[in-house]
């Protein structure tokens, strides 16, 4: 729907297909929530905090800062099919991903830029399985090989692995350096370098750690100001998972 919080509403979104046993780190907003309560009542909304949050983990693990505009207020509403409708899922070809996310006015630098979020973050089992086992053949051999341990052919299906072996918990431009040598760890990662349209904006990204952080950071602030709440639209909620009462 935006950048409303709507996500963070118990249930709903939360179930839809690609959100599902995926998103989690609820526990930390609440956290914030209640102390941000307790200084001052009603006056951060929880689709602000997400906003600034999302800013201050990518500093804390060596990514780039950027302003955050604020002022978003929260949603009353929550849609689990809009979420599925419009979330792009692991499986996704590069023109689908063009196509999602131009729907919310995102082009195709800010889509590969979004995509490198994947420097950090791990994926489940059931959304690499078909790329390891033979299903896509643009993937390094050893590589494959190595993701099978931990991911069966059948069974495991929550098994995570990191989105970016190379440095798993550093937020960097390595996502788009294992592109080159075909170690994207889901298919829709290894979409964006195959001999098509995004090939050298990755190789750019790749080579040049200041143009992947300013394309990075000029796709998050478009991202945060999608179809905002303001004014007397919504409300702050005074707790994230629910609407007031």
């Amino acid at each position: 729907q935006g950048c409303d919080a709507s996500v963070l509403l118990s249930g709903m979104e939360q179930n839809a297909g690609p959100n599902v046993g995926s998103l989690r780190g609820f526990s930390v907003i609440d956290s914030i929530k209640t102390q941000l309560e307790s200084i001052c009542k009603q006056t951060v909304s929880c689709a602000d905090i997400l906003t600034v949050a999302a800013r201050d983990s990518v500093v804390a693990l060596g990514g780039p800062s950027w302003t955050v505009p604020l002022g978003r207020r929260d949603s009353t509403t929550a849609s689990a099919s809009l979420a599925n409708s419009d979330l792009p899922g692991p499986g996704s070809s590069r023109s689908q991903l063009e196509a999602a996310f131009l729907k919310k006015n995102l082009n195709t630098v800010d889509m590969v830029a979004l995509s490198g979020a994947h420097t950090i973050g791990k994926a489940q089992c059931s959304n690499f399985r078909n790329r390891i086992y033979g299903g896509d053949t643009n993937i390094n051999t050893a590589f494959a090989t190595s993701l099978k341990a931990n991911c069966p052919q059948s069974g495991g299906n929550s098994n995570l692995a990191n989105l970016d072996t190379t440095t798993p918990n550093a937020f960097d431009n390595a996502y788009y350096t294992n592109l080159l040598s075909q170690k994207g760890l889901l298919h829709s990662d290894q979409v964006l370098f195959n001999n098509d349209t995004t090939d050298n904006t990755v190789r750019n990204f790749a080579s040049n750690a200041a143009a992947f952080s300013s394309a990075f950071t000029t796709a998050m602030i478009k991202m945060g100001n999608i179809a905002p709440l303001t004014g007397t639209q919504g409300q702050i909620r005074l707790s994230c998972s629910k609407v007031n009462s």
